[in-house]
């Protein structure tokens, strides 16, 4: 005999665990948010917050089936949670708790009305109570027509394997982000050594001057993806590696003034902590043609060259690069042949062993010559290993295409680059990568200018914007922080764009710069508080 077919029990709530934010759910008031811990599973928890006369309700409406019995629970924590379902056509229904410490489960049952199609599930805390968690809902029962979540399935494998920076015995790894991730493996050589929460890692204990393949893997509750492709990451020689933290994937720059010109006096200490790269301005030149010494500025208020050591080991324990600038407005290091090219690797070096610098800045505004420039960096990065920061902050008319000298040295030494971040300011009007003119201090004059780099041989994630901290920190080309933020990302995730609008995205655009930490600090620190943070959320 034939029958009437019986729709499934399911649970028929979407986005039970809050694994996709808020999606599906309303909450008052702007009372609700997903945290990533602590959760009952998965990588989101829904944390309701009551505040005056807000209770902190969230709910959703699910699809269900007339006259059915249901199955209402979910796993709280933290303050008063109540939990109910209501226009069910019968009695509705509640539960709650005074508040638990861990996870507590609670349930409920509900029957439809012979009408019913639809059921609202709520949760809500209680007025004047600490804020509550709640993870994993279900409504079980018939399906009433919406079905339910899908199931969980292991995440897809990662993308964008690069390798940073790297010691003698230290490499540096990142990736892209996966959907549902909850985790990583770092493999080496096909061993897995590690995981991460985040995507990044520093595999450590290695031999020097050796070669590693790595791998990545994204996990979650289901399971494990498969591996990356392998990515290859070569140790530096013992001994000679600058010995400095790996710098971020995204990366705010800096530049710390060795002088007083009316700004803010800073010790080096007082830097803001949004920094990654501080760059010690300057380094002052000799009768020798490329030689460079420094001379600590008597007007910063140091006891001694001693105390700035220690700042600058303090800074680099916090995971900054320091490194010392070359140039500027005002100086001039002249490299033009091949005695000044090891003159200036060998003084560079010197500094670096001498005061614990980790890197170079090349900030020459006078002119280079690509040639002996291109020398001296190699001979430098020899001696000090591939562990090395190197900078540069060419002016806009140096980088108008790749027949600069400017350009022509950071495509000769690209592989041991890590950022350039070009002085959008100062300047006049410049062409962009699509051939039109744009003035500064538009959203359009950074990004069109930024372009030609990104188009013109450099990665991504060696391009910056180099922007003034304020009015003040140049003669012109001041931008406020939202401009800055706009281009940035416009150029890593194509919005907030002016009239110009790069053909792709450069999700792995190294980040910012800007003159200086010291006139960044006359501002009350408006620049880096503004632009560090987004920087450092980019893709």
């Amino acid at each position: 005999m034939g029958g009437v077919a019986q729709a499934a029990d399911i649970n028929v709530a979407k986005n039970a665990g809050f694994e996709a934010g808020l999606a599906n759910w309303s909450c008052s008031g702007g009372s609700g948010a997903v945290v990533g811990a602590p959760v009952r599973s998965g990588a989101g928890a829904l944390k309701g917050t009551p505040a005056g006369q807000d209770n902190a309700r969230c709910s959703q409406s699910v699809a269900v089936q007339p006259t059915s019995t249901y199955t209402l629970s979910a796993w709280v924590q933290g303050g008063y949670a109540y939990l109910g379902a209501s226009g069910t056509g019968t009695t509705d229904v509640s539960t709650w708790t005074p508040g638990e410490s861990g996870w507590k489960q609670l349930t409920t049952t509900f029957r439809t009305g012979a009408s019913t199609r639809a059921v609202t599930v709520y949760t809500h805390g209680w007025y004047g109570q600490s804020a509550y968690l709640v993870d994993d809902v279900s409504v079980f029962g018939p399906d009433g027509g919406g079905g339910g979540d899908p199931d969980p399935q292991a995440p897809g494998t990662p993308a964008g394997l690069g390798v940073g920076a790297v010691t003698s015995s230290s490499v540096a790894l990142s990736w892209n982000a996966v959907s549902g991730a909850t985790g990583y493996n770092v493999y080496r050589d096909g061993t897995k050594v590690q995981t991460a929460t985040g995507t990044s890692a520093t595999v450590t204990g290695l031999a020097a001057a050796t070669s590693y393949q790595f791998q990545v893997s994204a996990t979650n509750a289901v399971g494990e993806s498969a591996k990356s492709a392998a990515v290859s990451g070569r140790t530096s020689p013992g001994g000679g590696d600058p010995g400095g933290p790996a710098v971020p994937r995204h990366a705010l720059t800096g530049y710390w003034q060795n002088f007083n010109n009316g700004a803010t006096v800073q010790k080096l200490r007082d830097v803001q902590a949004q920094y990654d790269i501080i760059a010690v301005a300057f380094a002052d030149s000799t009768a020798t043609p490329g030689q460079i010494v420094f001379n600590l500025s008597s007007a910063l208020g140091y006891s001694g060259v001693a105390e700035f050591k220690s700042d600058i080991a303090a800074k680099k324990a916090d995971g900054k690069s320091v490194i010392i600038s070359v140039g500027g407005e005002l100086g001039n290091v002249t490299i033009n042949s091949d005695a000044s090219a090891t003159a200036f690797a060998n003084s560079a070096y010197a500094l670096m062993q001498e005061y614990g610098f980790n890197g170079i800045d090349i900030d020459l505004e006078h002119g280079i010559n690509s040639t002996y420039m291109t020398k001296a960096l190699r001979q430098l990065s020899a001696k000090a290993g591939s562990g090395m920061v190197l900078t540069m902050a060419p002016q806009t008319i140096d980088m108008q295409n790749t027949g600069t000298e400017y350009f022509k040295t950071a495509l000769a030494v690209k592989d041991i680059l890590t950022v350039v971040n070009m002085q959008h300011y100062n300047s006049g009007s410049m062409l962009g990568c699509d051939g039109q003119v744009y003035s500064q201090g538009s959203v359009d004059f950074l990004t069109a200018l930024a372009c030609i780099q990104l188009e013109g041989g450099l990665d991504p994630s060696q391009v910056g914007i180099g922007v003034p901290a304020s009015t003040r920190g140049a003669g012109s080309g001041y931008v406020s922080p939202t401009i800055v933020n706009n281009a940035l990302s416009c150029l890593t995730r194509g919005t907030n764009c002016g009239n110009f609008k790069p053909s792709k995205t450069y999700p792995s655009l190294r980040g910012a710069m800007t003159w200086s930490t010291n006139w960044d600090a006359t501002a009350g620190n408006a620049w880096s508080n503004a632009v560090g943070p987004h920087v450092h959320a980019l893709p």
